[in-house]
């Protein structure tokens, strides 16, 4: 089976969020986020000194990967999409590019990816690798410097422009050369076969540049497949818009539709209105009718727990 006609057929898949802003799981400084949780630093414009200590405090000491993926297979789910470096540039595996990773920078000292990637390989469910290319709040050449403000509040920005304001001083291309690639080199190498990188929000990258890290991607790992969200019209697949679900048909295409379980996709403890399970039944039936992949994200929690009523619900999709 190729890896498109593997893609056509899984239907179902989990997506996690995870990162530092597990911590502060929606609130800062006596404020409670109306927004998603993982863009906290942005929205609060914290410096990143100061959220940087946040990996100080981070030690998920319930932690088990093997759970997790038990869990996504035994509702059904085929593949495990999970975020090797959101937005806010920390990585949740051993980067020897940048200190700024689980293993280096917190007490848990720990490589998630490569205890995720062993689970999977063990109880034989696939592993894509989210990557965010473009944005990068820890980072002074991050991307999103040229597009101005978020349609959250409409005063976040796509860029750290608080800790580093002055837009021309800023070049992706620095960003791409330093981090980027030698990241993306890293988790293409060193954790298994991976059926998918899912890239995001490609806001300042170039045609040339999309080419370039898609290229990577086939190079390392040709059977690996590729989201649209690399930009500029490339990519292997069709990502949907978040939390999008299609009524037209994608019979003939590969399409997925990443959505959510509850309102944000990292945790936020106050966010409660969860899905219930004959719901998420529901949206699978609609979504993989017309063609399209499921993809159900779950935000874990600061200690490495999936939220009690996510795990309650996801049980409940298991019972025939």
């Amino acid at each position: 089976m190729t890896s498109k006609e593997w893609f056509k057929q899984a239907q179902f898949g989990m997506m996690i969020h995870w990162g530092l802003y597990a911590l502060p799981a929606g609130e800062w400084k006596g404020q409670r986020t109306p927004h998603i949780g993982e863009w906290l630093q942005a929205e609060y414009r914290i410096p990143m000194k100061e959220y940087e200590r946040l990996a100080s405090a981070f030690n998920p000491v319930l932690f088990d990967a093997e759970e997790w993926v038990k869990l996504a297979k035994g509702c059904g789910m085929q593949y495990l999409v999970v975020t090797s470096k959101h937005h806010d540039g920390f990585a949740l595996y051993h980067s020897k590019v940048d200190p700024y990773n689980v293993y280096d920078a917190t007490p848990f000292h720990r490589d998630v990816l490569a205890e995720l990637a062993a689970a999977c390989a063990k109880y034989d469910l696939k592993l894509g690798l989210y990557y965010s290319q473009d944005l990068d709040w820890h980072e002074p050449d991050g991307g999103g410097y040229t597009i101005g403000h978020t349609n959250m509040g409409g005063t976040t920005s796509w860029t750290n422009d608080w800790d580093f304001p002055d837009a021309s001083k800023k070049d992706y291309s620095r960003y791409l050369e330093k981090k980027v690639k030698p990241q993306l080199k890293e988790i293409l190498t060193g954790y298994g076969p991976l059926c998918l990188i899912w890239f995001d929000t490609p806001r300042t990258i170039s045609l040339q540049q999309s080419q370039e890290l898609y290229d990577m991607v086939k190079f390392y790992q040709p059977n690996c497949l590729v989201n649209s969200r690399i930009g500029n019209g490339l990519g292997d697949y069709r990502s949907m818009g978040d939390n999008e679900i299609p009524d037209q048909d994608f019979l003939e295409a590969l399409v997925e539709s990443p959505t959510t379980l509850n309102d944000t996709w990292g945790y936020k403890s106050f966010d409660n209105n969860w899905k219930p399970a004959d719901q998420v039944r529901a949206i699978r039936r609609h979504l993989n009718d017309r063609g399209v992949n499921y993809l159900l994200n779950i935000g874990p929690d600061a200690l490495g727990r999936i939220p009690a009523p996510a795990e309650a619900i996801l049980r409940e999709l298991a019972q025939p």
